[in-house]
């Protein structure tokens, strides 16, 4: 970490006024933090982060400044080196700024065959954490016992269900499944009765003298899996608002509930029927023509539907977890049980076409076996990401969010398109030529409020790293993108002059003038002009005077660019007004006429 990054790091931590997921200051002022271990676990066992020694995070991350920081830097790579399982090999370097000293140790992301990375006093079991947001949280033993088992090939699609026979399988499946083998593969089971084919691709293991199929096996081919394992299946749930537990206008808690049964290609069918009939359609401009089309991607979704079934964790820990499928006006969550595993991450999910199968059995028995209505369940060819990509593309929305939290995998679809009609023309009274595709979504996703880095542009735009960083620099020298950090410090955001820019070319700042003469708008009044029920409660929030955006967040429950899109939205529509500088996270948002 250079000076300058981390003047600039400073600078964004007291904006912000907390830690966040990639740095963590610590007071120091005594020698190493207790808790140092802790954090050093944390992020070996995410993305990794810098803690910078010296920074008091309870006086608004003022520099308090070390007593010896010679002395710290050695005790900080000895814990490192000696206390630490598997090692860990940090920068740590010393930078005097504001007339004192901070230690910055940069902790590297340790690789998935490593981890989890723990500190050797307390055991794998008691000493491993992982960075969630601004804390640091212990593993718990399932999640380290995951991690653990990602170290090797696990095996548990390959236990046998003992209590089941082969009778419990779908025979009309099995007989096409044989049948498939014995054309695509000859040789190899040429003189091979059926039980043996079975056997050979492992859907049957002897189990105390009999046959009886395997976990992968019933799950494929069982006539009805769930009379074994209750909880593999799908959870499927509509709610009316965007959080769980708000009724809806009616007072329902929800808008359709299902639990999705059966054999994996069942499911996969019978959850993609229940989307069609949540979905609404909607209109995009073609050209001259008008295409109505559904609100998700269908090939995006069964992707999504077939990923969270095929690689989610089987181990005896999982086995009461089913998947789960959350449908919000929003956005549609698509979870399973079990993180990323093998040699990908969040970051490269966009771009990679590594294809890492947990459950190596299932993939290759699902590789032979057709969906109800036609088409095979799965190609194990690492172009399912791919594929997603491509579909959401074509239909005018942003990527995926992908979530590894290790003991689950989750994808977030939002339910709203980048490029609507208004993006584009603000786009293009931008007067910008030569973009290409992820550029012109960098730049929706930036007037949405948010900030990208050179791994947030390559997982959300589906671009490698060379690519993203010369088009981000690309934006930057165009003028319309500014640059905060460097090197892997660095991230993007709207310049303020183009930041400001309305669709009709009038700076929106002159909407921020002074507007005390105009009349205040009732509740009544400002739940009329905008009905999503995030900005009602910002509305609401603001009766008693203005509000700083950090606040509406926490009072909201919303992440930050949703709420800077819904305050953007407001002050359009002459809602809510900004006093301070634009893009200020430390600005205040007040009612017009307050």
């Amino acid at each position: 970490m250079e000076l300058q990054d981390l003047a600039n790091t400073l600078a964004t931590l007291r904006s912000l006024d907390t830690d966040t997921s990639l740095v963590e200051a610590k007071k120091a002022k005594g020698g190493l933090p207790a808790s140092l271990w802790e954090t050093i676990s944390a992020f070996s066992n995410a993305h990794g982060g810098v803690i910078l020694l010296g920074v008091d995070e309870k006086n608004g991350f003022s520099v308090s400044g070390v007593d010896d920081a010679g002395a710290l830097e050695i005790a900080v790579a000895k814990m490192c080196s000696d206390s630490m399982e598997p090692p860990v090999r940090p920068l740590i370097q010393t930078h005097e700024i504001e007339g004192r000293r901070v230690v910055t140790i940069e902790i590297p992301p340790m690789s998935a065959g490593q981890k989890p990375c723990y500190y050797k006093g307390k055991g794998s079991y008691g000493g491993s954490y992982i960075r969630v947001g601004d804390n640091d949280r212990r593993l718990t033993n399932y999640e380290v016992n995951l991690l653990t088992a990602g170290r090797g090939q696990p095996r548990d699609d390959e236990r046998v269900v003992g209590e089941a026979s082969r009778d419990d399988l779908d025979q009309d499946i099995v007989r096409s499944f044989i049948a498939g083998q014995r054309k695509e593969r000859h040789r190899a089971f040429e003189g091979k009765s059926d039980d043996q084919v079975l056997s050979m691709m492992k859907v049957l293991k002897e189990h105390e003298g009999r046959l009886v199929p395997t976990i992968a096996g019933m799950l494929c081919m069982g006539a009805y899996p769930q009379q074994f394992f209750p909880q593999l299946n799908i959870t499927f749930v509509v709610y009316p608002n965007s959080q769980p537990g708000i009724p809806g206008p009616r007072g329902e808690r929800f808008f359709d509930n299902a639990s999705v049964n059966g054999s994996i290609p069942e499911m996969v069918t019978y959850a993609l029927a229940l989307l069609r009939r949540n979905m609404r359609k909607r209109s995009v401009i073609s050209g001259i023509a008008r295409q109505d089309i559904w609100e998700y991607p269908e090939t995006a979704l069964r992707e999504a539907i077939v990923n969270s079934l095929v690689h989610r964790d089987l181990s005896q820990g999982s086995l009461g977890t089913p998947s789960q499928i959350e449908m919000y006006p929003d956005r549609l969550v698509i979870r399973n049980p079990g993180g990323l595993y093998g040699p990908v991450n969040v970051e490269d999910l966009a771009t990679s076409n590594i294809s890492s199968a947990r459950n190596q059995v299932l993939v290759h028995i699902l590789q032979n076996v057709d969906l109800p209505e036609g088409g095979r369940v799965c190609e194990a060819r690492g172009s399912g990401i791919s594929s997603m990509i491509n579909s959401l593309r074509a239909s005018g929305m942003g990527l995926p969010e992908f979530d590894d939290q290790v003991a689950s995998f989750q994808v977030t679809f939002p339910n709203a398109s980048l490029l609507d009609g208004e993006t584009v023309q603000w786009i293009g009274s931008l007067g910008l030529s030569g973009l290409s595709d992820s550029q012109v979504l960098a730049l929706a996703r930036m007037r949405n409020g948010e900030s990208l880095n050179n791994n947030s542009y390559r997982s959300h735009l589906g671009v490698d790293s060379r690519v993203a960083t010369a088009e981000l620099r690309d934006l930057v020298d165009r003028g319309v993108v500014v640059q905060s950090g460097s090197r892997r410090w660095a991230t993007y955001s709207l310049a303020d002059q183009v930041d400001g820019i309305g669709v009709s070319g009038v700076l929106a700042d002159q909407l921020s003038l002074d507007e005390s003469g105009q009349e205040p708008l009732s509740e009544e009044q400002g739940s009329a002009e905008v009905g999503d029920e995030i900005a009602q409660a910002i509305f609401h929030f603001m009766t008693d005077g203005p509000k700083s955006r950090k606040e509406i967040e926490e009072a909201v429950g919303q992440p930050s660019h949703v709420v800077l899109l819904r305050l953007r939205q407001m002050r359009d529509a002459g809602i809510v007004r900004q006093t301070g500088p634009s893009r200020s996270p430390i600005g205040k948002w007040t009612r017009v006429g307050q």
